[in-house]
């Protein structure tokens, strides 16, 4: 334990699980027990993180689904890890200049004009198919069965579809067919089924029937998402329906769009951090705003970032004001990758300039750093008030991290998270997201939704983040890997949109800087800024706003706002849903997850 540390707590909701064999930890019990089923019946971490992940589909449908999106980081024992991308781009009629012809200044939240491509489902089955060792119909049985035969529906999806009940029954007749199938939200623990999505994923099986290779059943199953699925939602989706900004558009995605979007592998982005290699997604996600970050927080003594402390709590977020703001100028998909100026903003020079700008008050500003011959987009900044005189809609009301969802629909985002690790080390990090059940109307004939990932895009050509056809919105999407000696040791995520990175870091420091245990750090109240232009619409931002459990401390979080921080309390266990697997250094394995909400699990032996 470092001394410069507050100490945890010596009591922890649940253990730090420990074994030899293999570990898998996720937002849904479900989805735990069947990735380690998996693995105790032979399938490596790429089987059973795919099997788990379709099970979420199907019991989170409320924070991710097969028409969403999935980023993951995947290693093979021994190797250099490879982002894994699923995230989908925006459709060939996405134009800036349709939208505006739409009369929208900005993508709605909810609707299927605000649809990017899918990715989610093509990006598990290019894992399976290059990585994996189970037939497709192994994998999927356990989503199929709880699609066809029913799960228990845990209470937080019941509270979204009651939220959205009126514009269901409004507007909406294909979801509230799909989630009130009697007319009424269903009770928690009353079991749920989805026959339709069930079908879907026998499709997808049966369409690599009489292919002579298991690689070739699987690329089968590919070929029949991008073509008849893609069909389905071009079909149901161009009749104009009601979107979060209270107007009627139809969507402009087609069948070729999913033609053209293929899932692939890319290379992470990393940085050291106190011996520890981060690696993270490119600059079209947020992955480097954590590298960001750690790189100006490694030229702080330990005892000047300890989240638990007002001195580290006001430093760490200050630090993540500074890397936001360098993301939302900078970060995006752009044709020229050397357009955005990675190689800059994760230098140590960079780093030491963006470190000497925090000062022992809270900053209320938007402040991107000056990168010489690039010039930092300016977001438009609205707070929530300000938002609320200029456009129309239901504003949404602040959100600790689950989907904030108003009558229109629109929902600030969260998402799930899986990770696993095999007998054989491999691991996967993955973050399954979009596709909620409220973010636009579900498509009948094949029982989900399309996302609306295209909302953190902007209209604005200038932007880096900018709309633009077959280009990737830049995600909030986030899992990450660490290594030790060049060997992968830890595989961790968290939901949350723009808490993704910031509750994260919270971990990161206090398990490899602070000593704390994983679920000693993932138990640890938790903290994160709300001052940046946030990812989801209706995309406003609070000044020097600062989000913070109770348990922090009452000591604590009056010195916090008498340096200035604007702090929102959020109750004693509401911020951060952490799942980690990883590997000791005697090479037995380790697991933890979230206890907040009582719905995230670890499972091993």
């Amino acid at each position: 334990m470092t001394a410069s540390f507050t100490e945890p707590d010596s009591f922890t909701t649940r253990p730090t699980l420990r074994g030899t064999f293999g570990m898998a930890s996720s937002t849904h019990w479900l989805a735990t027990a069947a990735a380690q089923a998996v693995l105790e019946r032979g399938g490596n971490a790429y089987d059973a993180a795919a099997a788990g992940a379709f099970v979420l589909h199907v019991v989170e449908p409320h924070l991710n689904g097969p028409g969403g999106d999935m980023t993951a980081i995947v290693a093979v024992s021994g190797q250099e890890p490879q982002v894994l991308m699923g995230q989908g781009p925006a459709p060939a009629a996405a134009t800036i200049e349709h939208f505006t012809a739409e009369e929208l200044r900005m993508i709605p939240g909810a609707g299927g004009l605000a649809a990017a491509v899918p990715g989610a489902v093509d990006a598990w089955l290019l894992l399976l198919a290059t990585k994996g060792s189970w037939e497709l119909g192994d994998v999927l049985a356990f989503a199929i069965d709880y699609a066809r035969n029913g799960h228990p529906m845990v209470g937080r999806v019941g509270a979204v579809i009651e939220t959205v009940r009126e514009l269901f029954e409004e507007h909406w007749p294909t979801s509230a067919r799909l989630w009130m199938p009697d007319g009424r939200v269903p009770r928690e623990h009353e079991l749920i089924t989805n026959p339709a999505y069930a079908t879907t994923l026998e499709r997808l099986v049966a369409a690599g029937t009489g292919v002579g290779d298991r690689t070739g059943r699987i690329e089968a199953a590919r070929a029949e998402w991008r073509s008849t699925v893609g069909q389905a939602a071009e079909d149901f989706l161009q009749t104009p329906h009601r979107h979060s900004t209270g107007s009627d558009h139809a969507a402009v995605i087609q069948q070729s769009d999913f033609a053209a979007a293929v899932a692939g592998f890319e290379p992470v982005t990393s940085i050291e951090f106190r011996g520890v290699t981060v690696a993270k997604t490119g600059p079209w996600g947020q992955g480097p705003v954590l590298l960001q970050a750690l790189a100006i927080l490694e030229g702080f003594d330990d005892v000047d970032i300890d989240p638990s402390t007002a001195r580290g709590a006001h430093t760490v977020l200050e630090a993540l004001k500074l890397a936001m703001a360098d993301r939302d100028a900078y970060y995006g998909d752009p044709e020229n990758p050397d357009d955005v100026p990675l190689d800059v903003l994760l230098s140590a020079d960079y780093a030491a300039i963006r470190r000497a700008q925090i000062s022992e008050t809270a900053s209320h500003e938007f402040r991107p750093g000056r990168i010489d011959g690039v010039t930092p987009y300016l977001p438009p900044l609205r707070t929530e008030q300000e938002w609320k005189t200029t456009l129309t809609g239901d504003a949404p009301t602040a959100t600790a991290g689950e989907p904030t969802v108003g009558r229109t629909g629109d929902s600030r985002g969260d998402t799930c998270h899986i990770d696993v690790v095999d007998q054989w080390g491999n691991m996967v990090a993955a973050t399954p997201s979009g596709g909620w059940l409220q973010s636009s109307p579900a498509i009948e004939e094949l029982g989900f939704c399309l996302g609306t990932r295209l909302q953190m895009n902007w209209l604005d050509p200038a932007a880096p983040s900018a709309l633009r056809p077959g280009r990737r919105p830049r995600t909030t999407l986030t899992p990450t890997v660490l290594l030790a000696g060049g060997r992968p040791v830890a595989a961790l995520g968290s939901p949350g949109g723009d808490q993704q990175e910031q509750w994260q870091l919270m971990y990161l420091l206090r398990t490899i800087v602070g000593g704390y245990t994983p679920q000693q750090a993932i138990d640890a109240p938790s903290l994160h800024t709300t001052s940046l232009a946030g990812s989801f619409w209706p995309r406003t931002w609070e000044p020097g706003g600062a989000v913070v459990e109770d348990r922090l401390g009452d000591t604590v979080i009056r010195e916090l706002e008498r340096r200035g921080h604007v702090i929102t309390r959020a109750g004693n266990w509401s911020l951060g849903r952490l799942c980690v697997v990883g590997i000791n250094d005697d090479s037995s394995y380790y697991a933890a997850a979230n206890p907040r909400g009582a719905q995230g699990y670890a499972g091993g032996r």
